[in-house]
């Protein structure tokens, strides 16, 4: 099978070669190849699962392999893990399956499974995540909490993200917008507030809260930049702007904006980390990862405030 890159290399020579510009329609081609590389990876690996696995082979292929498509696993997937005496499968299938069909919400839902498997290196293959990752699961079910909530169907809404904290302890608010490719490692405790942003590249540990201040409505949760990585337990309150590939230590208290390219640690958080941009797009921290750069700079920085 051809890999994704080589069969949008021939897309583009196609589309050149006949005095057309690429377009959407090729965008989202190129996307569909990803996605179909991708579904041919987790069929394969769910086979050697079952294989060597019997016990779960019933389950691997009921979940899997009787599906034709990606999205269509995916959302029989969360339709079986959230339903409920009152959610029903089926119902919640439907709803799945039906924001899976737009083409923003694949490209999301491909991206994000690829950061899970590059990222954690507990992760062992594609399949896993997509079986087994509540913070993965967690955050499909969000796009589609998000789809409703702009659809302007509250209800449903947010009845499906009560479900979804409930079945995976992650707290994500309808209103909140969130980028692709992020990671949502281990989850647990996961607190994201109604008007938070959230950029592509992002990884965040668990029990990170973006969380508002006071009682006043409006534009109150933080704003967070590409590439960004959020450690475990840390905490950021109010409308403030995490910079671009910016890195906020494990129990972190954040309380005001934290500059692009910089390390912010402590309660509250001080920069500990220079300014600038990274030699390689994979330097970003919520790409490689690194949760640790900041302890050589920590006592020339102690000083300084955000």
């Amino acid at each position: 099978m051809m890999h994704p890159e080589e069969e949008a290399s021939s897309l583009m020579s196609n589309r050149l070669s006949n005095n057309r510009l690429p377009s959407a329609e090729a965008d989202d081609a190129v996307n569909r190849s990803e996605e179909t590389w991708l579904w041919e990876q987790v069929k394969q690996e769910t086979k050697q699962d079952a294989q060597a696995e019997p016990a779960v082979a019933s389950f691997l292929f009921s979940t899997v392999l009787s599906h034709p498509s990606l999205m269509h696993c995916l959302a029989f997937h969360l339709g079986n893990k959230l339903s409920s005496s009152t959610l029903l499968p089926t119902l919640l299938y439907n709803l799945f399956f039906e924001s899976f069909t737009n083409a923003d919400v694949r490209r999301a839902v491909v991206a994000d499974l690829k950061a899970v498997r590059l990222r954690d290196p507990s992760c062992r293959s594609y399949s896993h995540c997509l079986l087994y990752y509540k913070g993965f699961l967690a955050l499909q079910a969000h796009r589609v909490t998000r789809r409703l909530w702009l659809q302007d169907r509250p209800s449903l809404a947010l009845s499906l993200q009560s479900r979804i904290s409930d079945v995976f302890a992650v707290d994500i608010h309808p209103g909140a917008c969130i980028g692709s490719g992020v990671l949502l490692d281990h989850a647990t405790g996961i607190v994201i507030g109604e008007t938070t942003v959230i950029g592509n590249n992002v990884s965040l540990l668990h029990h990170v809260t973006l969380g508002g201040t006071g009682k006043q409505a409006g534009d109150r949760h933080p704003k967070v930049g590409d590439g960004v990585l959020i450690g475990a337990a840390a905490t950021l309150v109010g409308n403030v702007k995490i910079g671009e590939g910016a890195k906020i230590g494990p129990g972190s208290v954040v309380l005001t904006d934290v500059p692009a390219w910089t390390t912010a640690i402590g309660n509250p958080a001080r920069v500990v980390g220079g300014k600038g941009n990274p030699v390689a797009h994979s330097d970003a921290p919520g790409e490689s990862m690194d949760h640790t750069s900041f302890v050589v700079q920590w006592s020339e920085s102690r000083d300084q405030v955000i």
